[in-house]
């Protein structure tokens, strides 16, 4: 049995859990006034590691509703996918007007490791929920950890950044939920710069996401190229890690 101290001590510590998450954390800002994130589209990238082709990956956007939904997908290729295979759908959805996401799933298949979860936010009771399972041992796992009343996740936030003001200099800031954590991701806005691709040659704007803690840190250096226009598209991606550099390159695009 529970004693009534001990419950007390508990509710109490969860609330200054949650007064921490939304003092120490900036809020997400709304999309840009005159940004429209796209009805349909699909974009295709090839990714090379170091100079190796490495796969495919592919992410398609559509509205449904006031929500937009996202789905991505990654196949590795070639050598890569001798030594290691890669085989993995992401999805998110998010407010097209606040950029508030409502839920990550992901369906990972990496070598020997195969697993399934689904994070649902929870605005109204200020709390995240992940439920995944492990295909291979056959475990689960619940957890629930708080959140602020509007955060984006690791997928959304690569379209929600699109939406914001971009100058060189200029700097935004996202609450980005990783790892059953709120984790501050500052998108500092380098330079422009001309990027070409075999989807054509864009004027972009090279941003790099830093962080403290969690998986932007983890990754080592991340950049991302939107193109320098009304629709902000990521033409081009890239990690610099320990043990090599991945890099995701447009190759195609198209409104279906």
């Amino acid at each position: 049995m529970i004693r009534y101290p001990r419950l007390v001590a508990s509710v109490a510590c969860v609330c200054v859990v949650l007064i921490a998450v939304a003092q120490t954390l900036p809020p997400l800002l709304p999309p840009a006034a005159n940004f429209s994130f796209p009805t349909k589209q699909t974009l295709t990238y090839a990714v090379d590691w170091r100079v190796f082709p490495a796969g495919t990956a592919t992410f398609h956007l559509e509205q449904v509703g006031g929500m937009q939904h996202v789905v991505a997908t990654g196949e590795s290729i070639g050598a890569v996918n001798l030594l290691f295979r890669v085989n993995d759908r992401f999805e998110s959805y998010f407010n097209r007007t606040t950029g508030c996401s409502t839920s990550f799933a992901k369906q990972l298949q990496e070598g020997r490791r195969q697993l399934v979860s689904t994070l649902r936010f929870l605005p109204s009771e200020r709390k995240q929920v992940l439920e995944e399972k492990n295909l291979v041992t056959g475990t689960s796992k619940h957890q629930e950890s708080p959140i602020p009343p509007c955060v984006t996740d690791l997928m959304s936030a690569i379209f929600y950044g699109g939406s914001q003001p971009m100058q060189p200099g200029g700097i935004f800031h996202m609450p980005v939920a990783d790892a059953m954590r709120v984790v501050d991701v500052t998108m500092k806005a380098e330079a422009r710069e001309q990027v070409v691709t075999l989807a054509g040659t864009f004027q972009t704007i090279r941003v790099q996401p830093i962080a403290d803690a969690g998986v932007v840190k983890n990754r080592g250096n991340i950049w991302i190229w939107y193109s320098d226009d009304d629709r902000r598209m990521p033409v081009q991606m890239r990690a610099r890690l320990f043990w090599g550099t991945i890099t995701m390159r447009l190759v195609s695009m198209a409104s279906k």
